[in-house]
């Protein structure tokens, strides 16, 4: 706070973090004395005048206690010529030294280094909440030795494919994956979501997370440097360095409001006595009031501790959010793009129906359709991979058509895997499939065909199902007053089909990655501030050009961390309208920061005009609304999410 009113006090490497370094507390011991010291030279001022020079010398011990320091700062800023509330204090309590007024000079003193000690520590707690979650991963972990025995080390000194082994009742010290084991995990420290989830072989686990049951051991897959929690503190503190609009605003407004004020004040105290025969004590008296009074501290601290503290508000309930600017920006949207596999549906699809076109047995059509999709990481050809347990044919070449499917060489053959648009790329005909492809569709699957040449040999119907609170999360937008709309590559019925279930009805289908973002384009030309969902990958263009970028699933996901606007640590849809909540909840209180800071100076501003307001007044009206403002901007460390 010490330094944020200056010119060069609302520049970037000016924030609350640098106040924060260059204040020294205080000690309660001395900051006691040095309070009592004041108040009983103001009661001594008061009650018996004829003692005024033991009024000044417990003034001067007051001062030599708890201000010392900011009249150093001060004086040191004025040389500079950069205008910060040190150096108008300084300016302010010497000059009320100067002309008598000794009493107010120590406490204006005591009460600003009170003030200033409470501000400190709020606006530490708001910038270190989120660290208090990086304590929770352990310092150590139990690693299988080469000489199979197990011996507890730093995770620091565990390294990637070490085996840990961790107990019921442990919290898990590195990110990995289960090789022995069944457990339950409270996963609270990523995802924000204190339900337990169920883990078995294979399955990942997470820095800091809990096991909760049974004993179970894992892999490590990245080192104490590198794990989910790790890489999510280390976004949140690069976040806390984009200021949202609003802060900048701010601080290019107390860029020149301050020299204004302090020419202002200059002129308060010569103009009168000079022009009109005023008594200078007095006016140079209003003048020091004023510039107390004026500095814009409240108005600069506004906005990075609401900031801050909706940023680690945010990462406490599985939100990453990546700066002040995307906090900001959900409080201005009004609609939402979905994705529909793996951000509607659970991205885990399963084969519902099969039909057999070609007259070879049932056995060698699957056992084609999964040679081919073993090749393909997509969702739907995970699970005709699945489709064949035995021996797969080892194809000979693959071209990967993104948006269509799979095309690969076997046996002096072409066969196709995907869907209409891969067909149609193939110069396969259509027609005498077109019933069979619309009964699938009818029922909500994806229609996948194996081709040969140019002929079809096989249907089938794959259905994503849908996550269960998927229709929950878009009423729950709906009911914040924005629309919703969904981008899919599936065919149309499939599209139609799962956004009628969850209450979507603006459905574009058949879309390519680029299709996505001339969509979300289109939308933006309409004048709507638009979020695109997606799982940070496949939409990644729609991601980019959208208002605010979205991804879901991020846990332990390095892409969708790295590049989405926002990154949701679980696949919870629901957690949109809570981000969306979140920020006007923020933009609420920053709004309240400001007309408060003011507002009640703009009435302390005139008072000091009217020769109404004293020293020690000033100090409560340009501290009392810093501290006023840091208890509101905290509150967003409270903030509520709705019961699930």
């Amino acid at each position: 706070m010490s330094n944020c009113c200056g010119s060069s006090a609302c520049s970037s490497n000016q924030t609350a973090s640098h106040a924060l370094a260059q204040v020294s507390p205080i000690p309660y011991v001395k900051l006691s004395f040095a309070g009592g010291a004041a108040l009983l030279a103001e009661v001594i001022e008061w009650t018996l005048p004829g003692w005024g020079w033991i009024s000044l010398m417990l003034a001067l011990v007051a001062i030599a206690l708890c201000g010392t320091e900011v009249l150093k700062r001060g004086w040191l800023s004025l040389l500079k010529l950069d205008l910060t509330i040190n150096a108008l204090m300084s300016l302010a309590v010497t000059c009320a030294l100067l002309i008598g007024h000794w009493a107010e000079a120590a406490m204006v003193l005591v009460l600003f280094t009170l003030a200033e000690w409470i501000e400190e520590k709020s606006v530490e707690r708001a910038r270190h909440a989120i660290q208090s979650v990086l304590s929770l991963a352990p310092d150590t972990a139990r690693v299988l030795m080469e000489d199979g025995h197990w011996q507890s080390l730093p995770v620091t000194q565990v390294k990637i494919g070490q085996r840990v082994q961790v107990q019921p009742g442990e919290r898990i010290g590195l990110d990995g994956r289960i090789l022995k084991g069944h457990t339950f995990i409270n996963q609270a420290a990523i995802t924000g979501e204190s339900l337990a989830v169920e883990k078995q072989l294979g399955d990942s686990v997470y820095a800091g997370t809990l096991n909760e049951t049974e004993l179970f051991e894992f892999q490590v897959t990245a080192e104490a440097s590198n794990t989910t929690l790790a890489r999510i503190i280390k976004r949140v503190e690069e976040a806390q360095a984009d200021k949202a609009p609003t802060q900048r605003l701010v601080d290019q407004f107390a860029r020149i409001y301050t020299p204004i004020i302090f020419f202002i004040a200059l002129a308060t105290a010569l103009v009168p006595p000079v022009l009109f025969g005023g008594a200078f004590l007095d006016w140079l008296y209003r003048a020091l009031v004023l510039l107390v009074i004026a500095c814009p501290c409240a108005l600069v601290i506004s906005t990075p501790v609401t900031i801050v503290s909706g940023l680690a508000r945010a990462a406490r309930l599985g939100i990453l959010i990546k700066g002040g600017s995307h906090l900001e920006a959900g409080s201005r949207l009004n609609r939402v793009a979905f994705d529909k596999t793996g951000t509607l549906t659970q991205g885990q699809p399963e084969l519902r129906s099969f039909k057999n076109l070609s007259g070879m047995p049932d056995e060698d059509v699957l056992r084609l359709a999964s040679s081919i999709a073993q090749h393909s990481s997509h969702p739907v050809s995970k699970t005709l991979t699945l489709a064949h347990v035995g021996e797969r044919l080892t194809v000979e070449s693959l071209i990967a058509l993104p948006g269509q499917g799979l095309q690969v060489a076997l046996n002096s053959h072409r066969y196709g895997l995907g869907n209409d648009r891969l067909a149609h790329a193939m110069n396969v005909p259509l027609e005498a499939y077109t019933a069979d492809v619309a009964r699938i569709e009818s029922q909500g699957e994806s229609c996948v065909l194996l081709i040969e040449d140019a002929r079809v040999l096989g249907l089938f119907g794959v259905a994503d199902p849908l996550k269960p609170n998927s229709q929950e999360a878009i009423n729950a937008l709906h009911a914040l007053g924005l629309s919703t709309l969904m981008l899919s590559g599936d065919n149309l019925n499939t599209a139609r089909s799962i956004a009628q279930e969850v209450g979507i009805t603006d459905v574009q289908a058949n879309l390519m990655p680029e299709d996505k973002l001339e969509a979300i384009k289109n939308i933006m030309k309409e004048g709507h501030q638009v979020a695109m969902v997606g799982d940070g990958i496949n939409d990644a263009p729609a991601l980019a050009q959208a208002n605010l970028g979205l991804a879901m699933g991020a846990a332990g996901t390095d892409t969708a961390i790295e590049t989405a606007d926002i990154a949701l640590m679980d696949d919870d849809p629901r957690k949109i309208a809570t981000y969306i909540r979140l920020s006007r909840f923020c933009m609420r209180l920053l709004k309240q920061n400001i007309a408060l800071a003011i507002g009640i100076k703009c009435i302390f501003i005139l008072l000091a005009f009217l020769g109404q307001a004293s020293m020690w007044m000033a100090v409560f009206a340009d501290m009392g609304v810093s501290l006023l403002v840091v208890a509101n901007g905290l509150r967003a460390l409270k903030f509520k999410q709705l019961a699930s």
